[in-house]
């Protein structure tokens, strides 16, 4: 599978993603900037985290304007996959590819730490690799990371078994107790309709390398290996 990941002014995790895909999972990587008109064939495309054009208006508001997204939109209606981490799930929203609206922390404050996932469904080629009844530790690093959407919304999103994670303890209990930001129904990611586009908070790029003594987001982008088709 080759895969695209986009770099915007202000991404600050695109090179980790590379390093993951290349140098772990041996995987081509096309590295795409913002002002590119052609994704160069890739079958994946990835929109990483960081703080594209500064968060001005809104994060991701300006990044949805680049020339890139013009051909990821496109790239996503075809049916090519795509996955949004933390500014790169902003994006996704702010572009339509992937409803509701990712808003600021409850506590008004830029959070960084470990907390636990628990997947959501087995639907998708990002979670049917994944234990359901499992916790797995992946890092946040976000100031606007409480996920919202209307609740005509969010009963679609349940009734189609959109929702592909949810925040939850050590154990996989989910609970309001272990929400970090706020988000309605512990969400920390979701899909689109389709079951090509995805968008999660936390970074599973920062949690795939032995060395770093966590591995337990590199079992997420595997998943993607096993089940996206090539």
């Amino acid at each position: 599978m080759k895969f695209g990941v986009v770099t915007f002014p202000g991404s600050n995790c695109d090179q980790d993603m590379i390093y993951v895909l290349e140098s772990i999972l041996e995987q081509k990587v096309e590295r795409l900037w913002h002002k590119d008109a052609d994704l160069k064939g890739v079958d994946f495309v990835v929109l990483p985290g960081g703080f594209s054009y500064g968060d001005y208006l809104r994060s991701g508001a300006i990044a949805m304007h680049s020339p890139i997204m013009a051909k990821v939109i496109e790239h996503a209606k075809n049916g090519g996959y795509v996955l949004g981490i933390c500014n790169g799930f902003q994006i996704l929203t702010e572009s339509g590819l992937l409803e509701g609206a990712l808003l600021h922390n409850d506590n008004q404050k830029f959070i960084c730490k470990n907390i636990y996932l628990k997947p959501a469904n087995d639907t998708t080629p990002i979670t049917k690799g994944l234990d359901k009844e499992k916790s797995y530790k992946i890092p946040i690093a976000h100031g606007e990371g409480r996920y919202y959407a209307p609740k005509e919304t969010l009963d679609k999103l349940r009734a189609n078994d959109q929702v592909i994670f949810r925040y939850c303890s050590s154990d996989a209990e989910v609970s309001e107790a272990v929400n970090p930001n706020g988000s309605l129904d512990n969400i920390a990611g979701i899909c689109n309709e389709g079951r090509n586009v995805f968008g999660m908070m936390p970074h599973p790029e920062r949690a795939s390398d032995a060395e770093l003594g966590n591995q337990d987001g590199r079992a997420m982008l595997e998943s993607i290996l096993n089940y996206c088709k090539n």
